[in-house]
């Protein structure tokens, strides 16, 4: 698996999960409203924000017959798809400024381009990376295209068959590009928990040999927080500054306080998962000191013989192991020894001889 770093932060395994804002269209048609959610997310703990960059003309055509009528049971049905679009664009004239002004907060920016323009433009602006949306994995001269440029890709796959995902991973590793990301989605707005079926992600791992993460369309923390649990190291969430704003993309978008929360909840998942090691820590090794251990419990004389009754495995730890138990028994004791001594294996007369 090749080592991916996004604007200098490494992601994968050994490195503390990648969260992603998505801004997509909550800022309404308003920069003011883009520049402040921004600084927002900036105290969210995010590591970077994402835009999108594409215009109604670029994604599909102003035609009004059914085919492009929107019926997916979603918050956007009876929407036709290039008014959907013409609302909820960002316009590319901001987004330079955008990036620049993310990055002086100290969040990395960069977008899901829609085609090879929206490509060319990102690549004149200097992004670091680059996000295929779950409904262009299908596109693979787009996904080849983006992936020549030699950046970290992306790759949502929330309408992915496993042809699909394999067509988009063999897309980028044609050229050459082996710094692939799958992101776990499912594309409902928002997602029903019952479709998730995270269980995936694992499996996205070991099959493809890729790093894995979640694009998130629910609402609350469990789900991204299982999500870490289960392997995934990159988490996409949408943040809209205030749900009461409206626009396409509220209602299965956090507030800022909420994506902070996250953020926090799932670092202390990230402490309590620690690393598969038996190495015993700092405080367990103290702890160990009331492990059971072998203890004399009676008094006993100079060569009275060891038995169950003044010898046992009790608390504290600080005696010979108890399995040692069966190599005392019956043995002459070299001195006196009082009760509540640690036993070990000196008092024992002729220890030499075991």
């Amino acid at each position: 698996m090749s080592r991916i770093s996004i604007g200098g932060v490494q992601i994968g395994e050994d490195s503390k999960t990648f969260f992603i804002a998505e801004l997509s269209a909550n800022h309404n048609q308003n920069f003011d409203l883009a520049i402040r959610t921004i600084e927002a997310i900036a105290k969210t703990g995010a590591d970077a924000v994402k835009l999108q960059t594409y215009t109604p003309d670029t994604i599909t055509i102003n035609c009004k017959n059914d085919y492009f009528k929107i019926k997916q049971n979603s918050v956007w049905d009876g929407q036709y798809l290039y008014d959907l679009y013409r609302s909820a664009y960002t316009p590319w004239e901001w987004q330079p400024k955008l990036k620049e002004f993310a990055e002086s907060l100290g969040l990395i920016c960069f977008s899901s381009p829609f085609d090879t323009s929206a490509v060319d433009f990102l690549e004149e602006i200097d992004v670091p990376a680059y996000k295929v949306a779950s409904f262009e994995i299908t596109d693979t001269p787009l996904i080849k295209y983006i992936a020549g440029k030699g950046k970290p890709v992306i790759i949502s796959t929330g309408i992915a068959t496993k042809e699909d995902i394999e067509k988009a991973i063999e897309a980028c590793r044609s050229m050459g590009n082996e710094q692939i990301v799958l992101l776990k989605c499912t594309s409902g707005y928002p997602s029903p928990l019952k479709d998730l079926n995270l269980s995936l992600i694992p499996d996205l791992k070991q099959k493809y040999n890729v790093e894995v993460g979640l694009s998130d369309h629910t609402m609350g923390n469990i789900v991204p927080i299982a999500s870490v649990a289960l392997g995934a190291s990159v988490i996409e969430k949408h943040v809209i500054l205030d749900r009461k704003l409206g626009g396409p993309d509220s209602s299965f978008s956090l507030e800022p306080n909420e994506f902070k929360e996250m953020v926090e909840q799932i670092r202390l998942l990230e402490d309590a998962l620690g690393k598969s090691s038996y190495e015993l820590t700092e405080r367990m090794v103290k702890s160990r000191e009331h492990a059971r251990s072998l203890f004399v419990v009676e008094d006993i004389k100079k060569g009275q013989l060891f038995s169950k009754e003044n010898v046992r495995s009790i608390r504290p730890g600080y005696g010979i192991h108890p399995e040692m138990i069966v190599d005392i028994l019956g043995k002459k004791a070299r001195e006196d020894i009082k009760k509540g001594t640690p036993m070990l294996m000196e008092y024992v007369e002729d220890v030499g001889l075991l």
